[in-house]
Parts: C-alpha cells; structure tokens; sequence
C-alpha cells in the first residue's frame, strides 16, 4: 500500500468547473445543522476504528489519517455541489499539509508492521477501506459535505504543522455531521390543497347544429 496524496479527475467529468471560484460563504443547506462538537481525543472511539496498543504517536497519527479520509470522501461524494469546493479543498489540503500527513501515513505504517507483522500491509488496506466506508452517506449527504467543506478550507488557512490541532478540535463535529440533518423550511411549509378538476367541452367550437344543441344540455339529458 502507498500513499496516493491527491484526488485525480478526468478532465471529461468537469474538473475545470469544479475548480471554479466559489463565494466564501457558500453552502448547501439554508440553515447551518448544529452537530456536537468539541475537541476529541486520539484514543476515542469516536475517532474511527480502533488501534489496539498503539502507542501516543500511532493514536496521533490514527486521528489524523481519519480527518484527511473523511475530506477524501467528501471530495469524492460532495461533487455535486461546485460550491463547496471539496475536490479543490482536498488537494489543496494534501499539499499544504504534506509532511505532517506522511508522518501520520508512516507510523500507521509501523503500527501495522509492528502489531500484525508479515500480514501487517493488508491489515493496513482493510483498516483503509473500512475507514472511508465509515465516511460514506447517503441521508446525511448534505450536512457531511457542508461540514467537511468548512474543514478543509479551515485547513487550508492554517500553517504547515498543525493539522492535528485542527483535526482533534474538528473530528467530533465530523462523525457527528454523518447523522442527517433537515432544513427548517422543510418543516414549516404549508400544503396547498387542489381543487377537483372538472373537463368541459366547448360546445360553441361545434358545427353541426345538432350536436352543438346535444352538447348544451346537461350530461344526464344527452343522447346515447
């Protein structure tokens, strides 16, 4: 396994438009969902699969790798909205913040080799897979990606070496944002009740005499 920082697209599928200039303050929700946060711990189950004796640099490195996943994901699920900027956010992230994640991917490394030996690079893999399974979403789609967008441009703002400052203070809102999350307008609009819907000929658009009169009368008096 290695570490394949950016995320690539195809040019096909719209990447330009992606990278587009965005307002600061876009969104995809009307109103911003409050989702607990709060500074985490490495150690918390929270954080994402658990690294049994791993020690205080591996648990570090542990939160860390679950942050930058999570944006992954994000930039992978969150195209849909060229707004939030997530693909151009991630790279962007990936690059600033090169040398404290390849430390975090190379002590996850050691963990592995040190825990699980010779299987220790495919326990790696299924620790990789299930971690960006456990970011995956669907009804939580809209409140993950808002949140995930204002982490990474967070991230991006801030200097080289304090990922994991950002990470242990932003993580626990990160998990919390996979819980959907609903506007208020969608519990404050009113149903409109239709009217039954009647269908009359226009009798004047009839030629013949006759049946211009059998069309004026009522329905219960015309000829069968």
């Amino acid at each position: 396994m290695s570490f394949t920082p950016k995320l690539k697209l195809a040019a096909a599928l719209g990447l330009a438009g992606l990278l587009a200039a965005a307002p600061a303050a876009a969104q995809v929700l009307l109103y911003d969902p409050q989702f607990p946060s709060g500074p985490i711990e490495p150690g918390d189950p929270l954080v994402g699969v658990p690294l049994p004796g791993a020690n205080p640099a591996e648990q570090r490195a542990h939160l860390m790798w679950n942050m930058r996943s999570g944006l992954n994901v994000a930039a992978l699920q969150c195209q849909f909205s060229p707004y939030l900027r997530t693909v151009d956010n991630y790279n962007g992230v990936i690059d600033h913040h090169a040398r404290e994640l390849r430390e975090a991917y190379a002590a996850l490394e050691g963990y592995f080799r040190r825990v699980h030996g010779r299987a220790g690079p495919r326990r790696f893999d299924d620790y990789s897979t299930q971690t960006y399974n456990n970011f995956s979403t669907l009804h939580a789609q809209l409140g993950f990606c808002q949140t995930a967008a204002r982490i990474g441009r967070e991230l991006l703002a801030t200097r080289r070496g304090d990922f994991y400052t950002v990470a242990s203070a932003r993580m626990r809102e990160l998990r919390n944002s996979l819980t959907p999350a609903y506007d208020t307008y969608m519990f404050t609009r009113t149903p409109i009740a239709l009217g039954s819907m009647t269908f009359t000929v226009d009798c004047t658009q009839i030629r013949d005499r006759r049946q211009r009169r059998d069309c004026e009368r009522p329905p219960s008096a015309r000829r069968r």
